[in-house]
């Protein structure tokens, strides 16, 4: 049996749940909880072997909220794994979950088959498992966001994204006709590359670009 606990702030919503899970035949509800608070009160007169060993814990509740809690959880608790239970107006908060420690995120109107069928996966396995549409929203704000940074470190050292990749070739010791097979362009191109890096980072020599390169993070 797999031991689990349930955290929302709404009782026909902790009821209901409890009540699928448990004829599932191979969960065991070990309580219930209507927030963050109560979560970490019922966790403190639990021994050890009898805690849960996945939380659904939903997000958004009052007195302590789902993010709030799985990051002070995961610090006593190390070992519990953490389900979010999100609705679709909080995609925004994936990331916050995913920093906080949480295993998977899932959309609460997933039918109970299918997160009878997460919580295994990670019982067994160690999966992170998330709702398709919430994963894909995930994909969205990962690509956002490696976009951004991109943007403001090209910006911040004025390289182009081509500079970039010839400074690449030069912290990986390669010489201009590597460089530039590498990149299919011709030598004197990234010769030409080569004498602007060094004028955008007002250095004067290889040794020097590489330096600035790995010290400030610009590949």
């Amino acid at each position: 049996m797999i031991k689990v606990a349930i955290v929302d702030d709404k009782f026909i919503n902790r009821s209901d749940r409890k009540l699928e899970l448990e004829h599932s035949g191979v969960i065991k509800v070990v309580f219930t909880a209507q927030n963050g608070l109560e979560f970490l009160e019922r966790m403190k007169e639990l021994n050890r072997n009898d805690l849960p060993e996945i939380v659904l814990m939903d997000i958004d509740m009052p007195e302590k909220n789902g993010i709030e809690t799985v990051r002070e959880a995961k610090v006593i608790y190390p070992e519990i794994e953490f389900l979010m239970l999100t609705v679709f107006d909080e995609y925004d908060k994936i990331f916050e979950a995913i920093k906080a420690g949480s295993s998977g995120y899932l959309l609460k109107d997933e039918s109970s088959d299918t997160i009878i069928n997460y919580i295994e996966q990670v019982k067994q396995f160690q999966t992170v498992p998330m709702s398709p549409s919430v994963a894909r929203k995930a994909l969205k704000l990962l690509s956002l966001e490696y976009t951004t940074n991109q943007n403001k470190q090209t910006t911040e050292h004025n390289l182009t994204p081509r500079e970039i990749e010839v400074l690449k070739g030069l912290v990986n010791s390669l010489d201009y006709k590597e460089i530039a097979e590498q990149l299919m362009v011709s030598p004197n191109t990234v010769r030409n590359q080569i004498t602007s890096i060094y004028k955008k980072l007002h250095v004067s020599s290889k040794l020097d670009a590489v330096k600035i390169a790995l010290k400030k993070n610009i590949i």
